[in-house]
């Protein structure tokens, strides 16, 4: 099955109750930002009692930077699922056993790449990510999406001694195709653990049976809302799955060809502003859906 294209005539239900977006490729613009238009679709939403929720490999921190004041006691899905924040609250949390960080630790350190791989690793914390690599290209990359971010000699400290975190996710950036070491790399642990490509040049490796459609789940259980109830927009891999918890999904048109066969719906590329676009159509027929009963009264 393949998506049917969205287009402003399309119907949409007017008692949508949670909007879900990935936040690169879907949400962000084509400059990895949030669109000013954004903000005040956000407070409509808010008027309307729509719970937005961004969803993200992102880390907690980095996502309640970027949507600050105007969210406080927001829901949010962080780590490709492995940390859900429902309304300013914790609802879950999924963390790789320590002797596991420590084997992928290891399996980078002896890697033997082939010329054109430049790879490195974060190690993502609940209280911080963890590199061990200094240089601002890499560093660079990283802050895009870890704000929080320590550095260590040994990377093995994020998971051993005094000051050992609960590790949600470990994630991997090659300045080259991230499908080689993918694929080959990472092999040896595909029959305990994910490895999901999450963009051009990052792969998570996480926990089997946790990603954004378990976060969406928990949300929808917590919040009383129904995949009826659920908008949910997302572009790469580790969204495919999230696109099944709502009924109203939506590919972006520069999404995977993946998602294109999954969603129900296929919306404007992020740099059209898709997300924008489908938010403003779908509060606008809620409203229209409402006014007969104001009416009444």
């Amino acid at each position: 099955m393949s998506a049917t294209p969205w287009t402003p005539s399309t119907p949409l239900p007017g008692d949508i109750a949670m909007v879900v977006a990935d936040m690169d490729g879907t949400l962000l613009d084509g400059d990895s930002r949030i669109p000013k238009g954004f903000w005040p679709l956000l407070e409509r939403m808010q008027r309307a009692g729509i719970e937005f929720v961004p969803a993200s490999g992102r880390q907690i921190f980095t996502l309640r930077d970027m949507f600050g004041d105007a969210m406080p006691s927001g829901s949010f899905i962080a780590e490709n699922g492995n940390l859900v924040v429902a309304r300013g609250r914790t609802a879950s949390v999924t963390a790789i056993p320590a002797h596991a960080v420590a084997r992928m630790i290891d399996l980078l350190a002896g890697a033997d790449l082939p010329h054109g791989h430049d790879v490195g690793m974060v190690v993502c914390g609940e209280r911080s990510a963890y590199t061990n690599r200094k240089d601002m290209p890499f560093v660079d990359e990283c802050r895009k999406y870890y704000h929080r971010l320590a550095f260590l000699d040994d990377l093995h400290e994020a998971v051993a001694g005094p000051h050992a975190d609960r590790i949600l996710k470990v994630a991997v950036f090659d300045f080259g195709d991230v499908r080689v070491p993918a694929d080959t790399l990472f092999a040896p642990l595909r029959d305990r653990y994910q490895v999901v490509v999450s963009g051009a040049h990052w792969v998570d490796i996480m926990d089997a049976h946790t990603d954004k459609r378990r976060g969406v789940v928990a949300l929808q259980g917590r919040l009383g809302i129904t995949p009826a109830q659920t908008m949910v927009f997302g572009d790469y891999l580790n969204d495919l799955q999230m696109l099944g918890a709502g009924e109203w999904s939506f590919a972006m048109a520069n999404a995977y060809p993946d998602l294109l066969r999954e969603a129900r719906y296929i919306a404007p590329a992020n740099t059209d502003h898709g997300v924008l676009r489908v938010i403003e159509a779908m509060l606008d027929a809620q409203e229209r859906h409402e006014r007969p009963s104001h009416a009444a009264n």
